[in-house]
């Protein structure tokens, strides 16, 4: 399942910036799945919401865009764009890549 391993990956890196610079909790995380991506965004969802119980994301919301340009190099995975932390100005993580 690529989509519970992506799912994993991204609470790690929630867990790490968390750590990293602190704040009380998680307000969203915000992905881009590329044009190509092999699964679906309601996939990627439950498979995030059922990895992260009992995380420091537990409550975020996912806010997933999507990438309509198949000839970008980053169409086959899902980028990490954000992490919005109470009490933190909200992270830009443009170029976080996370393949599938």
């Amino acid at each position: 399942m690529h989509e519970t391993g992506l799912a994993k990956s991204l609470i790690h890196e929630v867990e790490r910036v968390q750590k990293l610079y602190g704040g009380s909790n998680i307000q969203s995380v915000r992905v881009r799945m590329g044009a190509l991506c092999p699964f679906s965004e309601g996939h990627l969802q439950e498979h995030y919401h059922h990895e992260s119980k009992g995380t420091v994301a537990e409550h975020a919301h996912l806010f997933i865009e999507h990438s309509t340009d198949i000839t970008d190099p980053l169409a086959q995975v899902v980028v990490l764009l954000s992490i919005e932390v109470e009490d933190v100005a909200s992270l830009e993580l443009a170029g976080s890549a996370h393949s599938t």
